[in-house]
């Protein structure tokens, strides 16, 4: 083989292996922390923990306005973390960082309950 033809085979084997990478993880926005942001992020417990963290009367889950912001900061770092056995809590807060868990406390711990 000539060497024009081995750079050839060099560069299309080079080609091949770049083809089959993974592509790379999407980049996310930043958590939106501002107050509004953590409303509209609070607003996503509602339909389990009712609207402003207080829910329905007779409902068995538990209403989060006015709880404790370090007993709520810890129940949702716990779940997050595998610690708390829950039905969905366990997968939900996994999508929570530990800024969002924190903003979120102290937002349904200020809550009237």
């Amino acid at each position: 083989m000539t060497r024009s033809a081995l750079a050839l085979v060099a560069s299309l084997a080079a080609v091949g292996a770049q083809a089959q990478q993974p592509p790379a993880p999407p980049d996310f926005a930043p958590s939106n922390l501002t107050p509004a942001g953590v409303r509209a992020l609070a607003a996503t417990c509602a339909s389990c923990h009712g609207t402003q963290g207080r829910p329905a009367p007779g409902s068995t889950l538990p209403g989060l306005a006015g709880k404790p912001r370090d007993e709520i900061a810890t129940s949702m770092t716990r779940f997050r973390e595998g610690k708390k056995p829950a039905t969905v809590m366990h997968q939900l807060a996994k999508g929570y960082t530990a800024e969002e868990i924190s903003a979120l406390a102290d937002h349904f711990s200020r809550l009237p309950r």
